[in-house]
């Protein structure tokens, strides 16, 4: 018979324990699985509602942009490199390194 601690505090008394089968495992996790892909898609579609397709200007002037800068930090390259060439050949001259 149940001691009167017991029947008061039916919390504290031990609880069987389900044993998980290999069925309840696979089952749990294929619920889960689905559960976080479904909330994936929704977090997709919910950021693909805040995308923003550009005017053919804005992708004119953008496009633009991007070609002179990288025509000018190519330039900017060839003198720093044409320099360093020259630099190099220089010393290496005056130091015997070239013949």
């Amino acid at each position: 018979m149940a001691s009167k601690a017991a029947m008061a505090n039916p919390d504290d008394r031990p609880n069987k324990r389900r044993e998980s089968g290999a069925l309840s495992e696979f089952g749990g996790n294929v619920v889960g699985t689905w559960t976080n892909f479904t909330r994936f898609l929704s977090d997709v579609r919910a950021e693909m509602r805040k995308v923003v397709v550009p005017s053919q200007k804005e992708v004119k002037v953008t496009t633009t942009v991007v070609i002179v800068t990288v025509f000018i930090f190519g330039m900017f390259f060839f003198v720093v490199d044409w320099i360093f060439n020259i630099g190099i050949h220089q010393l290496l001259s005056k130091l015997g390194g070239l013949q």
